[in-house]
């Protein structure tokens, strides 16, 4: 069957705005570690997909999920062993006081849990996020998304603010978070004009839909304190920067000296299987679950434990953390290298294995080159290189491989992207 037919398909029952990577849309048959294989047979190096964080189709994981499987599933309104030791291992991977989990199936089911207890702790409703984020797809969520197109009104509860980076923004990093940290200030204190207060900050350390900014010395240990004044509390997305992707701690927002007051998780907890869930004090989980009762039918379930103590089993087992580090300095060093031969790189940061490369069609004015970027993305998928883009004017390239990713990887990325950088 062709491509065009099965997009036809497709469309046919699951609609044209289904989005889909790039201009010629990829079927994919099979994964393994690093590796994406197409309907004809040709390997994809997968440089973007942090959802199986431990490779594609780990044997470790998916044995570990039909075990369990074959044994038995079931909800946790029943006591399993299995499940309270995994949730004993997840926890014991934060700092005091971040001590127990709730378990959903979904990131956006846990953004939603974690500002549903942040409202009800705090008493408030208001909300602050970045100017450029997505946390998930939920009601509430999507309407304080400021990074994909949305139906719903940007809430009147809630208040978006930009994200400060030293390489885009003009003047000392000790002047840009003065100015960045003041417009924290402004959005707290219209929120407590409009008299809604402030429940929560919703953001990711890493920030990396904004494409991963170098912050200024001090900012985030400001900001949270800023909003910790004025009663709110601070919620952590890790879906992107958590499970040893930043090579340096287990968790992102380990880089910085701010404990958060809820941490949520997602994609990479599960390799795939859809699980994740909500960190935080267990005086808060009970308090909220005896004025709310909270259960997921499907969330922490047997079957997800197994899978989830597999994921955790596989990064400790084969130093996948120090493997981010070691990776990642490699990579980054061989990308700065890029940069000093083609000037369309206007930035590289990173962390670990997770980098932003800038592209700018001038490096005195910045601008961004958007359109270069879309082309980069698409000649790599030409090349058997699969990435993608962020940032506010889609000019950021986005690498993000599985952890797994060896030097000889690397270097067949960079070989690539370097040719395709040639060509424009």
């Amino acid at each position: 069957m062709s491509e065009a037919t099965l997009l036809q398909r497709r469309h046919r029952v699951m609609g044209d705005a289904s989005p889909l990577f790039y201009d010629e849309p990829l079927e994919l048959v099979k994964g393994e570690g690093v590796w994406l294989i197409d309907a004809n047979g040709q390997r994809y190096l997968d440089c973007y997909n942090n959802v199986p964080c431990v490779g594609h189709c780990h044997p470790k994981v998916v044995a570990a999920m039909a075990e369990q499987a074959a044994t038995l599933n079931i909800h946790t309104r029943y006591l399993n062993e299995r499940v309270v030791r995994y949730a004993e291992n997840l926890t014991a991977t934060f700092a005091d006081p971040l001590d127990a989990v709730m378990f959903t199936c979904t990131g956006s089911e846990a953004n939603e849990l974690a500002l549903r207890m942040a409202r009800y702790f705090s008493g408030n409703r208001g909300v602050i996020v970045s100017d450029y984020n997505y946390h998930g797809n939920t009601t509430s969520l999507a309407a304080v998304t400021t990074a994909l197109p949305s139906s719903e009104p940007f809430s009147m509860h809630a208040r978006a603010v930009p994200i400060p980076c030293l390489y885009q923004a003009d003047g000392s990093p000790k002047q840009v978070a003065e100015r960045y940290v003041a417009k924290v200030a402004e959005a707290i204190a219209s929120l407590q004009a409009e008299g809604v207060g402030l429940a929560a900050m919703l953001i990711d350390t890493l920030f990396a839909n904004e494409g991963i900014p170098r912050l200024p010395a001090g900012y985030l240990e400001r900001v949270a304190k800023l909003v910790r004044d004025a009663g709110g509390l601070l919620i952590v997305d890790e879906v992107q920067s958590g499970f040893a992707r930043t090579g340096e701690h287990m968790w992102g927002h380990q880089a910085h000296p701010v404990t958060p007051d809820f941490v949520t998780l997602g994609k990479p907890m599960g390799n795939g299987f859809p699980l994740a869930g909500v960190i935080a004090n267990r005086e808060r989980v009970e308090a909220f679950g005896r004025s709310n009762l909270y259960f997921n039918t499907f969330g922490g379930s047997p079957v997800a434990a197994a899978v989830g103590q597999a994921v955790l089993d596989v990064i400790a087992e084969q130093d996948l953390q120090g493997n981010a580090l070691r990776q990642g300095a490699k990579l980054d060093a061989a990308l700065h290298r890029l940069a000093e031969r083609h000037s369309i790189i206007g930035d590289v940061r990173g962390k670990g294995l997770f980098f932003a490369v800038e592209l700018v069609r001038d490096r005195s004015s910045r601008e961004p080159a958007g359109t270069e970027a879309r082309r980069i993305v698409n000649q790599l998928r030409q090349r058997g290189v699969l990435i993608s883009k962020i940032g506010a004017h889609d000019n950021i390239l986005k690498i993000r491989p599985p952890l797994v990713f060896e030097a000889e990887h690397g270097e067949l990325f960079i070989d690539r992207l370097d040719q395709a950088l040639s060509e424009l």
